[in-house]
């Protein structure tokens, strides 16, 4: 993905297909759960970044039992499944799609901090925010630079990295780390994924953009590049701080 470019549709309102078969999985297990009476009332479906669905249900007790999201989080780690790219809950009793509570947003966090979560919106529609938006100002742990990050790209540059010809990414207010990473290319009903290393990430003012960065970014130069930035990001500056993570692929 280019400039911080989000995977096409769904991320940044409306659900794509994938998202939709997500809600569908919740949905089937949840409408399974009959006679479950107060103990199971919503079930959870999280995605991989194979596109591998992983459900789970509640467990309400008095003394305190999981959310659905945390036992589909655990199917999920069972599998050895890696990081996830998206979860949702639905409720029981035709209650459709429902917010994580606070103890799930941080655990999400902290476990899966590049996890979009699909929630509802205005008007009955439902979205795909980030968990940093669901979570703004929560508790950070110390990163783990073993546990692999996602870094999502737009389809059409899974040819360009999968060569080697793309090596940068440039992205605004789009936390990256060096360390293990995940590139996800997501056109809405096929997900496609590299095993990558960042190998570094500095942060420069826009207009301080070079043409090595555009090479890298398999563009021919420096005005290409700040173009598509601009494109990407209609309010970005002059004098905004951009960074530029450099990468190579670890696998095929």
């Amino acid at each position: 993905m280019m400039a911080g470019e989000a995977p096409p549709g769904a991320r940044r309102g409306g659900l794509e297909n994938n998202e939709r078969r997500l809600v569908e999985a919740a949905e089937l297990v949840v409408r399974s759960l009959r006679g479950g009476g107060d103990t199971h009332t919503v079930a959870a479906a999280a995605m991989s970044t194979t596109g591998a669905v992983f459900t789970g249900v509640n467990v309400h007790h008095f003394t305190g039992g999981p959310c659905a999201e945390m036992v589909a989080i655990g199917a999920a780690a069972q599998a050895n499944a890696g990081p996830l790219i998206s979860i949702v809950a639905v409720g029981d009793r035709d209650r459709g799609v429902l917010a994580p509570c606070g103890r799930c947003r941080q655990v999400l966090s902290d476990l899966h901090p590049d996890v979009y979560v699909v929630v509802p919106a205005a008007a009955g529609e439902l979205t795909a925010l980030p968990i940093r938006d669901l979570l703004p100002v929560g508790f950070a742990p110390p990163a783990d630079a073993s546990r692999p990050r996602v870094v999502y790209f737009h389809p059409r540059h899974y040819d360009s990295i999968a060569s080697g010809r793309k090596t940068a990414t440039v992205r605004y207010q789009e936390p990256l780390q060096p360390g293990p990473v995940v590139l996800v290319f997501d056109d809405g009903d096929d997900i496609r994924h590299l095993d990558a290393v960042v190998e570094r990430v500095e942060s420069r003012r826009w207009h301080r953009l070079s043409d090595d960065d555009a090479l890298r970014e398999a563009l021919p130069d420096r005005d290409a590049l700040r173009a598509a930035l601009r494109r990407q990001y209609p309010a970005l500056a002059d004098d905004a701080v951009v960074e530029v993570a450099t990468f190579h692929l670890t696998s095929g």
